[in-house]
Order: C-alpha cells, then structure tokens, then sequence
C-alpha cells in the first residue's frame, strides 16, 4: 500500500496553489474547484478548505501567487533592460503572458463575474509594490516616479484587455494580433529614450 508524502502546511499550501494554476490554465477559471485541486494533490478537500477556507479563498490566495512569481519575473526583466541585458519587448511579453497565456487576466475576469472582488486585491497590493520598488530606481536614472506609475497602469490594463478581448479586436480593426504589445514595446522605448538608458 503506497502512502502519501507529509507535507509541511507551506509546501501543501503551495502544491495546492501550483495545481490551482495547472487548472487554471488548462481549463480556465471555472476549473479551479476546491474538490478538482484537491484530486489533482491527492489530498481531501478538507485538507484545502484548512489551507484556503473556501473557494473563494482559493482564488485570493492564487491571485496572489500569480501576482507575486509575475511581478519577480516583470522585475528583474525591467532591471536586465536598464541593464542592456534584455530589451522592452521583453518587459511587455512577460506582462501580457502573465495576463494571456498564464490566466491572470481569466481569473481576474472570473473573480469580478462572480463577486469576488477583494480577491483582486493581492494582484493590486503586488503590482503596486512592483512599482514602488522600480519607482526610486527611476528617480535614481533622472527619471519621474509618477511616470512608472502612468507607464505600469497603462502596461497592466492594455495586457488585461488584450488577453480578454484583443486577438478578436484586432482581427476586427485589421491590425496584426501583435498591436497591443506593439504599442505597449513603442511606450517603453519612448520613457527609455527619454531617460537615455540603454535599450
């Protein structure tokens, strides 16, 4: 008979939390149940409801797991740009990514439609920490902090309307799927050049 590794309440909280993601983007938001991350863990949904309290606990709690590996990653790309090291291209790619192909923008869409607004809150909290870490970064570079708050903004919404709505969009205007991260690349460069870092 096999029995099943003892987990410590952070590593199970975590197993739980990366099962939740799997699910969410394989199946989209709908998917991320207490009883379909529990089967995919092999653990009971009691053992998830002590972790999360509820679904929609869950779902804050993976709201905020997504924010904060997306932000680690926004960041140090944002620091290898200034650094020469990568480019702002990169910096878009990872923040529609984050919002397309990894489901943040789905689940914060889900959250919203079913009146789990406070659980956006993690992806805020993060987001806003992200930028007041680069913000003094900026000022150090002669540049304006209220600019990477203008420019985040900007950046964070255009992701979440192109992962929602922008493929059908743009096909709908003639322009290439592309366009939205096209303009959003175009806006870094131009706060780039501005400050004369390199690109």
């Amino acid at each position: 008979m096999a029995t099943r590794k003892r987990l410590s309440p952070e590593e199970s909280r975590l197993a739980a939390l990366e099962a939740a993601r799997a699910l969410l983007i394989e199946a989209g938001p709908q998917a991320v149940t207490l009883k379909a991350v529990a089967a995919r863990i092999g653990r009971t949904h009691a053992n998830l409801l002590h972790h999360f309290g509820s679904a929609a606990g869950l779902q804050k709690a993976l709201a905020g797991h997504l924010a904060g590996t997306v932000c680690d990653t926004i960041i140090d790309a944002v620091r290898a740009s200034r650094a020469g090291l990568g480019s702002p291209r990169e910096v878009v790619d990872l923040a529609f990514d984050a919002f397309d192909k990894e489901g943040a923008g789905a689940l914060a869409s889900w959250m919203i439609l079913t009146g789990n607004e406070d659980a956006l809150t993690p992806i805020v909290e993060t987001i806003h920490n992200l930028v007041d870490e680069i913000a003094p970064e900026e000022a150090e570079h002669g540049g304006d902090p209220m600019q990477v708050h203008e420019e985040t903004l900007a950046l964070v919404l255009m992701a979440m309307g192109d992962a929602l709505i922008g493929s059908a969009l743009s096909r709908s205007l003639g322009l290439p799927e592309s366009a939205a991260r096209d303009r959003a690349e175009r806006m870094l460069v131009n706060s780039i050049a501005a400050l004369n870092l390199p690109q």
